[in-house]
């Protein structure tokens, strides 16, 4: 991978709990093409993780503590980043999820609304109400990038993904209508990447989810996509070699997305000799 991708930019990363984390790797690999970065996580995720060990490997990053679902806390959290930069901001990394539904065991059929409130609220609604912060505070430099991590459950049915698919179909429809504002208005691009079944601390809640590693793994011709390359994937959308893209959902899952059926899975029905 080339060198100094983003050499003088600087972020704010959300949602690194521990090494396991996308945005733990994101972290680490935007230091090591050039980054500053700030870290930022709801208070009780930073009390469960380990997020002041991975500031101190980042060139002993700020922490600021921030509820993404509250406005308050992400102006103090802009304003706080862009305090410690001296200056506006180049990238934002959007890596929050969670189902009290999927949690619980919650079949989508009898899910509580409460608890799909807090869903939407939390995997989605934070992605606007962060854009809606940086926007008007002004925060992020013309041709910034804002990434949020999704998954092909938004246009694909996965049982027991629960109402987390309907929190990926929503934050991906925030993406392409703020990045068409956005873009007008300050030419900031807005994506999100479909990321392969990853084994992180989140991902492994969810129920026959080491099966369903196992079968993507048989349906993508170049195999599951890890942390680590979602990572690198994530430094390239910040960087100034995609300037002109934006209110995209990039896949990047090996190619199970376009894949109706591989060898590997029709074998495992093919009669016995």
């Amino acid at each position: 991978m080339a060198q100094d991708l983003l050499k003088g930019k600087k972020g704010i990363i959300f949602g690194a709990l521990n090494d396991m984390s996308i945005a733990w790797k994101v972290a680490e690999q935007a230091v090591a093409q050039g980054a500053e970065i700030v870290l930022t996580n709801a208070p009780v995720a930073m009390r469960m993780g380990a997020i002041n060990e991975l500031a101190a490997k980042c060139n002993n990053a700020p922490v600021i503590p921030a509820d993404a679902t509250s406005e308050e806390d992400l102006q103090k959290l802009f304003e706080g980043a862009m305090e410690h930069f001296g200056g506006k901001i180049d990238f934002v990394l959007h890596s929050i999820g969670m189902s009290p539904n999927v949690r619980k065991g919650k079949h989508y059929t009898d899910i509580n609304y409460k608890f799909l409130q807090t869903t939407l609220d939390v995997s989605a609604i934070s992605l606007h109400k962060t854009l809606a912060t940086a926007k008007n505070l002004d925060a992020l430099n013309e041709w910034g990038s804002v990434v949020a991590l999704s998954y092909i459950a938004a246009q694909r049915i996965f049982p027991d993904y629960g109402d987390m698919a309907d929190a990926k179909s929503l934050l991906e429809s925030i993406t392409r209508s703020f990045g068409y504002h956005y873009g007008v208005a300050k030419k900031v691009r807005v994506n999100t990447i479909s990321q392969s079944p990853t084994i992180t601390t989140a991902g492994s809640g969810v129920k026959g989810f080491d099966e369903f590693i196992a079968y993507s793994e048989s349906m993508s011709p170049l195999g599951n996509a890890d942390a680590l390359a979602c990572a690198d994937y994530c430094v390239m959308m910040f960087s100034d070699l995609t300037r002109y893209v934006t209110m995209q959902n990039l896949f990047h899952d090996g190619g199970f997305s376009n894949t109706g059926v591989s060898m590997e899975v029709i074998s495992k029905f093919a009669p016995e000799e």
